[in-house]
């Protein structure tokens, strides 16, 4: 299958990338800059010149190719403004590349996030948000489900909050930062809700799996840790700094400050039973021993 990825060049799309080459299938890759060309070329991708706000080379990857597997985001957290621009930009290049696949049957994997539930751990046929900081995520993630009805083969790749690699990314890579930047290694409140996580080489499999496999109009969960407390990812972070660990103000995280505080164990045994995912890495709280003093 030749398949459009966007965001092909970050932590999880360059995992994507050489999973799908690895299995047989050739990448077009969305490049915004000529370091991300190099770096697509470097995969052995294909690359596409532009960025996520230019909808006509979006429809024009997806005319050239069998399936989209969509990763890309601005990744802007600085301020509320810059967040919701980012989940605006996102929605309409999502509706644009849906609207390139009607009718045609093709599959369209999007990426999302794993919800949570209060009081329990959230399941794959739980909704995703559509209010608060996020809800205009959840309202285009929404939107590209209901193209299944439209001759879509879409899904979604609910991603947990933590997708990491050699002790980088996610929010447990965005704990590091600050503490780098703050001398304190910082947890919300008491730090005992939880985060669930997945290494990106998992993630990156079932991505495939999912664009391969997966029926239309259904979600999956890249959950290999259920839930890890803060407060424990936190400690290894200090540890691994050389930094006191200790409660800071959710304010301390700016406009993710609600969502950072919010307890939200995930489960996966859904996906893993009905298309055969098995996460092999090493789990979060192993892998930030990889974070360097």
């Amino acid at each position: 299958m030749r398949v459009f990825v966007t965001g092909g060049t970050g932590l999880i799309g360059s995992a994507v990338v050489a999973d799908l080459l690895g299995n047989g299938h050739t990448v077009l890759a969305l490049a915004r800059s000529d370091a991300s060309v190099r770096a697509v070329e470097a995969a052995g991708a294909e690359p596409l010149r532009g960025s996520l706000s230019d909808l006509e080379t979006l429809r024009a990857g997806v005319a050239r190719t069998d399936g989209v597997i969509h990763l890309a985001f601005s990744n802007d957290f600085s301020s509320p403004d810059a967040l919701a621009q980012g989940i605006r930009e996102e929605g309409a290049a999502l509706a644009a590349m849906g609207e390139e696949l009607l009718g045609s049957d093709r599959p369209f994997v999007a990426v999302s996030g794993t919800p949570s539930v209060p009081g329990r751990v959230s399941v794959e046929t739980d909704p995703v948000p559509t209010d608060g900081p996020v809800g205009g995520r959840g309202r285009a993630i929404m939107a590209v489900l209901g193209l299944a009805s439209r001759g879509v083969r879409s899904a979604t790749v609910r991603l947990p909050r933590t997708v990491h690699n050699e002790g980088k990314g996610g929010f447990a890579g965005l704990l590091t930062d600050i503490a780098r930047r703050t001398g304190v290694s910082g947890y919300p409140g008491d730090g005992t809700h939880r985060w669930p996580a997945v290494h990106a080489l998992d993630a990156a499999v079932l991505f495939r799996l999912a664009l391969e496999q997966a029926v239309a109009g259904t979600s999956w969960h890249a959950v290999a840790d259920e839930g890890d407390q803060v407060r424990d990812i936190a400690a290894v972070i200090g540890r691994r700094l050389g930094l006191p660990v200790k409660s800071v103000p959710t304010e301390t995280y700016g406009p993710l400050g609600p969502i950072f505080a919010n307890d939200q164990p995930a489960s996966s045994a859904h996906t893993r039973r009905t298309l055969g995912w098995e996460p092999k890495h090493p789990s979060l709280l192993e892998d930030l021993e990889n974070i360097d003093s």
